[in-house]
């Protein structure tokens, strides 16, 4: 029998600004793509009018969101509190990217 815990959705929502001079392009959404890739739960990315999939690379660099930008994430499922902590972490670390 599954985990009562597996079968309820969790969801959990946060925001981080993006700190990278040049904003989200090729190399920081790669990092963000593997961080959120590592987690069972959906992760979303708001911008603007965007609305994509914090899994997908082209979705990401889509948004063309600019240093200074303010991003929405949300999450739903098991991990999903876990997820958008690391997402958010690693935008205040600047993706890891060091210029």
């Amino acid at each position: 029998m599954q985990d009562l815990k597996d079968t309820l959705i969790q969801t959990a929502e946060g925001a981080f600004i993006v700190k990278n001079d040049k904003g989200l392009h090729t190399r920081p959404s790669t990092e963000l793509v593997k961080c959120a890739t590592g987690f069972r739960a959906s992760v979303r990315l708001y911008y603007r009018d965007y609305a994509v999939n914090g899994k997908s690379l082209l979705g990401i660099l889509m948004m063309a969101a600019e240093r200074g930008a303010k991003i929405r994430v949300e999450a739903a499922g098991v991990d999903a509190e876990d997820a958008v902590r690391s997402i958010v972490s690693l935008a205040n670390r600047k993706f890891n990217i060091n210029y």
